[in-house]
């Protein structure tokens, strides 16, 4: 995803969904520079009723930077109409320890008149690791 595109997420909101959690976990640019590509600075997340916004998204973000090897996104259903996304899918991170967190998630988003995202709100749930 190019910032051109970044910048109107309604036209490819699955890539951003694919290409966010690559970039700012595993790029070489700086997490907020990437951060603020994708989001209006005056952003809101609300995960399972927790209100994040960028400062505290940041600092959830420079912990995974240290300790996930990789990262894969799932995607189950997208949708885009007007200033409004919805998507679930599922994340999966491995970690350097060996193991995998993955989690499913439901998250309904609205677009900044600039085609930045505004706010998100979404619901979570850890999917417990596979055994083999």
């Amino acid at each position: 995803m190019t910032m051109d595109a970044a910048a109107n997420l309604k036209d490819d909101f699955a890539g951003y969904l694919t290409a966010y959690p690559q970039e700012v976990a595993f790029g070489d640019e700086d997490a907020g520079a990437v951060f603020d590509r994708y989001h209006v600075p005056s952003f809101e997340l609300f995960n399972n009723g927790i209100r994040l916004d960028r400062d505290r998204l940041l600092a959830h973000v420079r912990p995974a930077r240290k300790n996930a090897t990789s990262v894969h996104v799932d995607i189950h259903d997208v949708l885009a109409a007007g200033d409004r996304v919805a998507a679930s899918y599922t994340l999966a991170a491995v970690m350097r320890q060996g193991h995998t967190v993955v989690t499913e998630i439901f998250l309904f988003g609205q677009l900044a008149a600039d085609g930045r995202l505004q706010r998100i709100d979404q619901i979570t749930r850890d999917v417990p690791e596979q055994k083999s």
